[in-house]
């Protein structure tokens, strides 16, 4: 597909999902906001995973940065949308730096165990740190602000609705523009064969560490997104096994095609729904899904039905 087409196809989905809370009933409306905040999360994962090579079990601890540097100026300071933002993406950028620094020297199951040991860390201290973070019970009581110059407030789900998928189709923009840039081949090369990138002189540590620092920028902005849905930030969103969360979407999706993980989300939250009308075990019919997927479906699902299309070999797609 060229890229004039991947242009106009992008746009027609976008306008296909801005006119969704038109036609949908409220209750998916609901369910629509929760896929994009995730599906930006999975597509931040798959820039270390998908691009890098990289398992991080740490994303939902950037998330929750991003969940708690909002909740934390709404309920003690103004109630501006912009410093929420500014809060959660600039304390999630920091905290990447930090835990970048020290992990991406590492590879494979070393750099996995240092992002959970990380990832951890911070959990335990939104528990524990009763006086700043609520502790178990988390951030809530505040109240949502205004969009700039619209003066539309948040709580009108469609107008949340529009804002995400706003916010979620610029963070897609950057990752575009990353996985399409000579940057993302260099991404893409150290995952292939990191010891002769090096061996050509490239800083494979500088790169990876870039990657880890816009990775978990946009986690913590989906993060921020989830505070002003749920209207709370709670430490259990930073928890290791939220984190494998979008793990299972860019491996459900594809971890190879760039809307894999997008696509990911959206069939995690599909399954979730129906299985979920049925029975509360729901995960139990996940791991069900999961298994002949691996087995028959190695890049994803829509990993596999892009390749079929093409008819070509395994690799990186658009």
């Amino acid at each position: 597909m060229g890229g004039g087409s991947r242009t106009w196809v992008g746009l027609g989905l976008l306008a296909g999902l801005a006119l969704c809370p038109l036609v949908v009933p409220m209750y998916w409306v609901f369910i629509l906001t929760e896929v994009l905040i995730m599906g930006l999360l999975a597509m931040s994962f798959n820039l270390l995973f998908g691009g890098a090579g990289l398992l991080s079990f740490g994303q939902a601890s950037l998330f929750g940065v991003g969940a708690y540097g909002a909740a934390l100026v709404l309920l003690h300071g103004p109630p501006s949308l912009g410093l929420a933002f500014a809060a959660g993406v600039g304390g999630a950028a920091l905290v990447s730096l930090v835990i970048g620094y020290l992990c991406v020297r590492r590879d494979e199951i070393f750099f996995a165990m240092l992002t959970l040991g990380f990832g951890m860390m911070l959990f335990t201290v939104a528990h524990n740190w009763r006086e700043v973070t609520g502790g178990s019970d988390g951030l809530s009581g505040f109240a949502l602000p205004t969009l700039p110059v619209l003066g539309l407030s948040l709580f009108d789900p469609r107008v949340m609705y529009w804002f995400t998928l706003a916010v979620v189709a610029a963070g897609v923009g950057v990752l575009w523009r990353v996985h399409r840039s000579s940057f993302g081949l260099v991404l893409r090369a150290s995952r292939e064969n990191r010891e002769r990138l090096a061996f050509v002189g490239a800083s494979v540590a500088r790169y990876r560490l870039a990657a880890f620092v816009v990775s978990g920028t946009l986690s913590g902005a989906a993060g921020v997104l989830f505070c002003l849905f749920n209207q709370m930030a709670t430490p259990d969103v930073m928890h290791w096994a939220y984190s494998a969360r979008p793990v299972l979407m860019a491996v459900l999706g594809g971890s190879t095609v760039f809307l894999g993980p997008a696509f990911g989300a959206a069939a995690f939250f599909a399954l979730e729904q129906a299985v979920t009308s049925v029975t509360d075990s729901w995960m139990i019919v996940l791991g069900a899904v999961l298994i002949p997927v691996v087995l028959y479906f190695p890049e994803g699902i829509l990993g596999t039905l892009v390749r079929w299309v093409s008819g070509s070999g395994r690799g990186d797609r658009g």
